[in-house]
């Protein structure tokens, strides 16, 4: 298999300038292959990867393009890469038409292969100490934080705070845990994070609800400030500085809980709710995208693959709230959010909402699998 890991990086001042001229020639290469491929299109022309690589080529040539000598050569050929996915995913109706980069976004980011050298018999991108090899780059220095297997491409990113970070794509042999006999149903919400079957709660961080004092404070302050000034850089950065502190908080978080759940459990059951769906309930699109779950059950996922484990979805207008978990009966006064405590007509159980939920949505599971 294989897996990204994110070390935090330290370029000298030549490379970071260098880096910054690759993200402008990587982002100049798409947009010229992108209006290549819109003008040929309009003429009736069919055109791929290997017209917009013929385009490159011949643009290296051009006294104007000569500066696109001076980066990685794959990192632009990979920028092309992006853009035939972009149309690839939208002609399979995933993803809108590709449009154009702009310069004006502060987290741009390029990706570069490893190659063998056959003269020399190494790689290109090679790590040596408390360095990592890149193209053109040479020797860049880098915070390891734990030993990788063999690396197959380096992405370079530059947040928007202006901070460095490589993300290696490496060969990974996940060891498979022992098998487990604890089967747990999973219920999101937005005042807890999650509810499980055996009765555990995990509250929601509420990590952007808790800086959006800050975070509206520090945007006014922006807004105030003249456009291309020092003093609105300096500010935009103090912004981007609270949003990345919320998101380090957010993947933090949900990579303890999901590592947590994959170790105690071998099935766990969760909802496949339309989230995209759900976000335009514009009084809940804030608390639902500050929760993420797409990213917990994407991440749920993933590590349940490496290490022999198994996530159900269950499907997604199953009525697990309102049905009672120990007769069946389905009670249609439930529907309503404000219902977190109720008593089954038939049976006379008495339920909590959400533990009710997360037992009918193992059980649900359970039979679906």
């Amino acid at each position: 298999m294989n897996k990204g890991v994110i070390f935090r990086a330290y370029p000298t001042k030549e490379q970071a300038e260098l880096i910054s001229k690759t993200l402008g020639c990587s982002r100049l290469i798409y947009n010229k292959g992108l209006a290549y491929r819109n003008e040929s299109y309009k003429k009736g022309e069919k055109v791929g990867y290997n017209q917009t690589s013929a385009m490159l080529t011949a643009m290296k040539t051009e006294e104007k393009y000569s500066f696109l000598n001076e980066v990685d050569s794959i990192a632009l050929q990979q920028s092309l890469r992006d853009l035939d996915s972009a149309f690839t995913r939208f002609f399979n109706k995933k993803s809108k038409y590709p449009v154009f980069k702009s310069k004006h976004h502060y987290q741009l980011s390029y990706r570069t292969v490893n190659q063998k050298n056959k003269k020399q018999k190494n790689y290109s991108i090679r790590i040596e100490g408390n360095r990592i090899r890149l193209p053109k780059l040479g020797f860049l220095k880098f915070k390891q934080t734990m030993e990788v297997g063999h690396i197959n491409n380096v992405t370079v990113r530059r947040t928007a705070t202006g901070k460095y970070f490589v993300i290696l794509n490496v060969d990974f042999e996940p060891e498979k845990l022992e098998s487990s006999s604890n089967f747990t149903g999973i219920d999101v919400g937005i005042k807890t994070f999650y509810k499980d079957s055996n009765g555990n709660v995990v509250n929601n961080p509420k990590y952007l609800e808790k800086s959006q004092k800050k975070l509206k404070r520090e945007q006014r302050k922006l807004s105030r400030k003249k456009k291309n000034s020092k003093n609105r850089q300096k500010q935009r950065l103090k912004v981007a500085r609270v949003h990345e502190k919320i998101a380090n908080q957010r993947n933090d978080f949900i990579h303890k809980i999901t590592t947590k759940l994959i170790n105690e459990n071998q099935v766990i059951a969760v909802e496949d709710l339309n989230i995209k769906g759900m976000l335009k309930n514009h009084k809940l699109a804030k608390s639902i995208s500050s929760v993420s779950w797409s990213k917990f059950f994407d991440t749920l996922e993933y590590k349940a693959e490496w290490y022999g484990r198994k996530v159900i979805k269950v499907p997604t207008m199953y009525p697990s709230s309102q049905t009672c978990s120990k007769c069946g009966y389905k009670n249609p006064l439930v529907k309503n959010l404000s219902v977190r405590v109720w008593e089954c007509p038939c049976c006379h159980a008495r339920h909590d909402r959400d533990l009710n939920a997360s037992v009918n949505i193992l059980n649900k599971g359970l039979s679906v699998a």
